[in-house]
């Protein structure tokens, strides 16, 4: 797990050491183990390196072919890095480390560009092939790993980072995207490619994108979910067993690591099974964190406790307090973009916490993308004939599962961002997916939805960001593209079945988890930060809103934003995820386009108390 960087200056010249070294800087946080960059007149990469596989410095990066023509620098793990060493090994291939970034340099080496294919990781790579003067950067099948891009001027090279801050710290001009801030309103995260920066945009998951000195800059797909068909004949016993077979082995080969490691137990159905799976391969026992709250609607400890006796994890857990006011910017700037998802908090806290024990966490992240795991899948379709929905029932799904309801977008946005709402199709990210996947059923066409956008767009960024915010590195069974395949094989009416969201997963894990853990009512990992506004955050919550800037922006009915400030803080309406879409938009401004030092000084503190 690392951070890299770069650019490519198609011949123009050397990037300067000053700005790699600040492209360094802003996201040592990925990587604090290592720094290492190249550079000649046609291309920069850099890593920061968080040590995992092969502690040794043998595998510090960039890793250079023999000859220094080929240079590689990645972000992630390669989880079948033993086996596909192997295989180059039959090829005659010589290593020079025990890690897995020279596998992806021998692994190009020998099968070339297309060497991807054989990978089975979270990765964002970038390749630079000096004979030719090209550079290649992959990403990973399903968007575990971020990869973002620039368009290149002629004031301006193609710079490409881990994170946006690395490309901001070049000096690249801070311009909105009023689109993706629209779409941010529409679906409460920002979709991919788009970004919140104009002229940055993300490594669309699963393609590889060429650029070479002649000017050109090519985007190819390698893998697409969307090839994957239903399997009609499929039984149950069938879908259970498959689902016991790939979840095993993805959780085994994510055991790979000369570092520490543990695992994110919530308490929840994904979390526990993931557990469940490493206890089996474990000797020592395996070691679990957990964040919880006061408030028992939201709080799942109980049932963490549970699935760690089950299992016998060493458990470590602790409640957060509702004090947001330094949390909240820091986990903006780590994102970089306003998220409407205030969850990343815990998620922030939880990390800080792990990472004093260990250096990667096994989490189930993806599980409810995969299997219709939200309840809103439920309350979506219930009521409704599978065979004769309506034409429009995706636009439906869209605007159901998003952020603003009804008429709130003509009420509440102003100026251009009013005017980028309503000029293109906000949905768009969401319901273009769904739309590519006809030969699925309604089931699997929301979940290929999500899996395709809020997946990469929000929930991936939670992960990522936050765990590398403490150096920190996470991994999901559940994100094992074999895993994701299959369960888009199976029919989505057993996913869904008799009111029960996740019916057949709960039928493979059952056996292994119990029937408690199993069955019990799912609660989401969120903040009760609506509660919190009516209470101790009430004042923040006014101070952020409603102290002028957001009105001097421009982009807001301000009229519109008071009264639903004041009608949520007397409870006599529930506008939570409004206000916090509004007040993650506004601490971004202040952190992004503002500058803000007092912001930004509260957004670097770390996680107190940890």
């Amino acid at each position: 797990m690392c951070g890299i960087f770069g650019a490519f200056t198609f011949g123009t010249g050397e990037v300067s050491t000053s700005k790699l070294d600040a492209m360094a800087h802003s996201i040592s946080h990925r990587g604090p183990d290592a720094k290492g960059h190249f550079s000649d007149s046609t291309c920069a990469l850099g890593n920061c390196r968080l040590s995992i596989v092969d502690l040794s410095s043998a595998s510090n990066q960039p890793i250079f072919s023999n000859d220094k023509s080929i240079v590689v620098v990645q972000n992630g793990e390669i989880y079948n890095y033993i086996e596909l060493r192997e295989e180059l090994r039959r090829h005659g291939v010589r290593f020079a480390t025990a890690g897995d970034t020279e596998v992806i340099l021998r692994a190009y080496e020998t099968w070339g560009p297309r060497f991807v294919e054989k990978l089975n990781g979270m990765f964002a790579i970038a390749i630079y092939d000096a004979t030719s003067r090209t550079l290649r950067l992959y990403r990973d099948r399903l968007g575990v790993k971020p990869l973002y891009i620039t368009q290149p001027t002629a004031q301006q090279p193609l710079w490409f980072a881990s994170e946006l801050k690395a490309i901001l710290a070049t000096g690249y001009p801070v311009q909105v995207n009023h689109d993706a801030i629209a779409q941010y309103f529409a679906l409460n995260y920002i979709p991919q490619p788009y970004t919140a920066f104009q002229g940055i945009h993300h490594l669309p998951p699963g393609h590889i994108a060429e650029i070479n000195a002649s000017g050109s800059i090519t985007l190819t797909r390698y893998w697409d979910l969307a090839d994957i068909s239903p399997d009609l004949q499929m039984t149950e016993a069938d879908a259970k067993a498959g689902i016991i077979s790939y979840l095993d082995d993805a959780t085994r080969i994510r055991l790979r690591s000369d570092a520490p490691f543990g695992a994110f137990l919530s308490g929840g159905l994904d979390s526990s099974s993931v557990v469940a799976f490493m206890s089996l391969y474990q000797t020592e026992a395996v070691r679990s964190f957990s964040i919880g709250f006061d408030d028992p609607a939201y709080d799942e400890t109980r049932f963490a406790h549970m699935a760690s006796r089950r299992f016998g994890t060493l458990h470590q857990a602790k409640s957060m307090i509702p004090d947001t006011t330094h949390l909240w910017p820091r986990f903006i700037w780590h994102c970089d973009q306003p998220h409407g998802d205030v969850s990343f908090i815990p998620t922030d806290q939880v990390s800080a916490m792990a990472s004093k024990d260990v250096k990667m966490v096994l989490t189930g992240d993806g599980g409810d993308e995969l299997f219709a795991g939200y309840e809103k899948y439920l309350h979506f379709f219930q009521d409704k004939s599978l065979d004769s929905l309506e034409q429009n029932w995706v636009s439906q799904y869209a605007r159901f599962s998003g952020l603003l309801m009804e008429n709130q977008a003509a009420t509440l946005l102003a100026g251009e961002l009013k005017d980028a709402f309503h000029d293109s199709n906000p949905y768009r990210a969401l319901t273009n997916e769904m739309n590519r996947v006809s030969h699925q059923d309604p089931i699997n066409k929301v979940l290929f939805g999500d899996t395709a956008a809020l997946l990469p767009g929000n929930n991936l960024v939670k992960p990522d960001r936050m765990a590398m915010a403490n150096s920190l590195e996470v991994r999901s069974p559940f994100l094992d593209y074999r895993l994701a395949e299959f369960a888009f094989r199976i029919p989505g009416h057993m996913k869904l079945a008799s009111g029960e969201t996740k019916a057949i997963y709960k039928a493979a894990v059952a056996p292994l988890l119990g029937s408690e853990l199993t069955y019990r009512k799912k609660q989401m990992f969120t903040v009760p930060i609506g509660n919190w506004f009516r209470s101790e955050l009430a004042d923040y919550c006014r101070s952020i809103l409603l102290d002028g800037r957001l009105e001097a922006r421009k982009l807001f009915n301000i009229q519109t934003v008071r009264a639903m400030v004041e009608a949520h803080l007397a409870g006599k309406e529930n506008h939570t995820r409004q206000l916090r879409a509004l007040i993650s938009l506004e601490i971004w401004s202040r952190l992004f386009i503002d500058s803000d030092h007092e912001m930004i000084s509260k957004a670097i503190e770390p996680v107190q108390g940890a």
